[in-house]
């Protein structure tokens, strides 16, 4: 299956920025959330191939947002990676009982990233 739209979020606009600089040899349409909230909504609204999410945001952190969308009969098989600073053991089994397909730790190299888009199409 091809990889037609990428969602990233991040509360970070450069960290934003980053994601979509690492992804943009992908020919696909990027869309943007840059909150947990903003990103439920967008995963309904545009049914994303694949989202790359931070977990530390306000208003409604990664972890709730994954939940929320595998959650959700319509979104529930959109696979979600998190990018992100947590990384020790204790965040990569909570993010895992979220519904995480996959976790990246920053400071990460875009090829991580390609990769998980790979393994999705």
């Amino acid at each position: 299956m091809p990889v037609n739209k990428i969602m990233v979020v991040d509360d970070s606009p450069v960290h934003l920025q980053e994601m979509q600089s690492a992804i943009s040899s992908v020919d696909a349409r990027v869309i943007t959330a840059s909150s947990g909230k903003e990103a439920v909504a967008k995963a309904k609204q545009e049914m994303p191939d694949i989202i790359f999410m931070d977990i530390v945001m306000d208003d409604l952190d990664g972890y709730g947002a994954c939940r929320d969308i595998k959650n959700d009969p319509q979104t529930a098989k959109i696979p979600v990676v998190f990018v992100t600073t947590k990384n020790n053991r204790a965040d990569r089994l909570w993010a895992g009982k979220q519904g995480a397909a996959a976790m990246i730790s920053k400071p990460y190299e875009p090829e991580q990233l390609l990769e998980q888009i790979r393994l999705v199409g």
